[in-house]
């Protein structure tokens, strides 16, 4: 958790489901991405997050069938991966508020948010991997009833616009853009080192592993890690994912608000 910026990886988690949508901006080069997704964090320490050094799991692993497959029927219409970002842009922006999308990246849309997705079952995750800018304002923590420090209730505000839009969303229409442009989303995750993969697949191993994410009571401890960052104190929830982390930082209505629509979107994209 940055002590001065927290990103708004829900925002993701919420764009993903149509193959749209850093902590900061980086160049746009496509082998940087592809580069990206063919690495895996270590777990975190004590004090500080790791650079990413090993390979994730071959390619070879990846079932050949999928499991949920998709009816994404061939559309002539459909620009060609390269060209991608205006439309996408513009479906995104008849399912979200302008502002909802203000800390999207706004190139290579599909290529980053396929890396996003990829990562967010990790313990932490590389800038390049990214598909957001920092969110406006600070983290905020307040003193603890046992004279620590702990994730303050205001934090709920902050997280209120981006959490509104992604569970106000039509999750139907989420859905339908999706497997609109899911042709284009299954050529960029094959594209990044997944050539017997099916992304729809690992679109639900994501939602399934973000609906995992425990509910403890609020507020929740944390400490500074000496490295401008805080850490739970709970080795428990230290030892999450990052997106598992993400939820955790909202409040208890958000995070339950926020699974629900995961749940919808997760029915609409497969077959039961």
């Amino acid at each position: 958790m940055e002590k001065r910026k927290a990103v708004w990886p829900w925002v993701v988690v919420g764009v993903v489901a149509v193959g749209g949508a850093g902590w900061w901006l980086f160049r746009d080069d496509v082998a940087q991405l592809r580069q990206s997704a063919a690495l895996t964090s270590p777990p975190e320490n004590a004090t500080a997050i790791a650079t990413p050094t090993s390979p994730t799991p071959a390619a070879a692993e990846q079932p050949t069938t999928p499991l949920h497959p998709l009816d994404a029927a061939a559309d002539a219409a459909l620009p060609a991966l390269a060209d991608s970002d205006d439309p996408v842009l513009q479906a995104l922006a008849g399912l979200f508020p302008t502002d909802a999308l203000a800390l999207l990246l706004r190139e290579h849309v599909i290529q980053r948010v396929v890396v996003h997705v990829d990562n967010l079952t990790q313990p932490s995750m590389p800038s390049s991997a990214m598909a957001v800018r920092p969110a406006p304002g600070s983290l905020v923590v307040e003193p603890g009833t046992d004279g620590g420090e702990q994730l303050a209730a205001a934090n709920a505000a902050r997280y209120a616009p981006w959490v509104d839009a992604f569970t106000r969303a039509d999750a139907s229409a989420v859905a339908g853009a999706y497997v609109r442009f899911y042709p284009l989303v299954q050529q960029a995750y094959r594209d990044i080192g997944h050539p017997e993969g099916h992304f729809n697949d690992r679109l639900v191993a994501v939602i399934d592993h973000l609906l995992q994410t425990p509910e403890p009571a609020r507020p929740l401890a944390v400490e500074p890690d000496g490295k401008g960052k805080y850490r739970f104190v709970d080795p428990a929830l230290q030892s999450l994912s990052v997106g598992q982390k993400a939820l955790l930082r909202m409040d208890m209505a958000q995070q339950q608000a926020v699974k629900k629509q995961l749940r919808a979107i997760r029915a609409a994209i497969t077959r039961g």
